[in-house]
């Protein structure tokens, strides 16, 4: 199925992230076939949360690819290790992405940087998993609250976004990727998540995880309808894991529910 949604790339763009378009795009472009569908839900100004599903360790291309194209510069909310490399860092942080600490001292700055753009008016790209699915569909895990919090502290909208097919380049547990034939990548946003009954409560535990619930039940719908399948009645809760994506020692196995302030796991029941 061709795209139905048309290519505007923002015209504008800062040096690091028109280096990162110049090295970026013409790959995709190889690499990957668009099949963008829902472009007119993400707003061409003002801040806003893009919230999309995890799945596979290169979906952050085509999400960034789904964004830039629809006239939107993404900050992306990424894991402290992509960071790591001394290169790949200093581009990313020249082009304003914004690292999660978690586990740290530095973990709640990410919320206070992504509150801080939303503010500014700058498109905030974001997993609520945290991390690539664990469910064996695929399908969206519990997620954090980071999203949620930065929607009700800012009164920004929530777009949510459904991906599938980055999973056929590289799943979770391979290391090889395979590039040929194309891979069609599906993109499909919907309308702002609402959140308006929330907005004007105090950020209780119990508002910012209603508030999360229903991003998530967005972004699961959505999937559902791409993937033209029923999605599991309970969403998957996955183990702790450590920076590096990998389940911390003793917690493998175990269920989690990540506590409202998002940063930190408690093991509720073993597998």
């Amino acid at each position: 199925m061709p795209s139905s949604t048309p290519y505007r790339p923002p015209r504008k763009l800062g040096p690091a992230f028109r280096f990162i378009v110049v090295v970026m795009i013409p790959l995709l472009r190889v690499l990957m076939k668009r099949d963008w569908r829902g472009g007119e839900h993400i707003p061409e100004t003002g801040g806003v949360v893009i919230a999309a599903n995890h799945i596979s360790h290169v979906d952050a291309l085509a999400f960034g690819h789904y964004v830039y194209g629809n006239g939107r510069i993404p900050r992306f909310l990424a894991k402290s290790g992509v960071f790591k490399n001394k290169f790949v860092g200093s581009v990313l942080r020249a082009a304003k992405q914004i690292p999660v600490y978690r586990d740290s001292a530095d973990a709640a700055n990410a919320l206070r940087d992504a509150i801080a753009a939303v503010n500014e008016g700058q498109a905030v790209a974001m997993y609520p998993e945290g991390t690539i699915s664990r469910d064996p569909g695929l399908w969206p895990m519990a997620a954090k609250s980071g999203a949620a919090r930065i929607a009700l502290a800012t009164g920004c909208p929530v777009v949510p976004v459904a991906q599938w097919g980055a999973q056929e380049i590289l799943a979770y547990h391979e290391r090889k990727p395979h590039l040929l034939p194309r891979k069609r990548m599906i993109m499909l946003a919907g309308p702002p998540v609402d959140l308006d009954d929330l907005r004007g409560r105090p950020q209780t535990a119990e508002t910012v995880r209603e508030a999360t619930e229903r991003i998530m039940d967005a972004i699961t719908e959505l999937l559902a309808n791409v993937r033209g399948q029923e999605p599991p009645a309970v969403r998957y809760l996955p183990a702790i894991e450590n920076d590096n994506g990998e389940a911390d020692q003793g917690a493998a196995g175990a269920a989690v529910r990540w506590d409202a302030d998002g940063e930190s796991g408690k093991q509720v029941e073993s597998a």
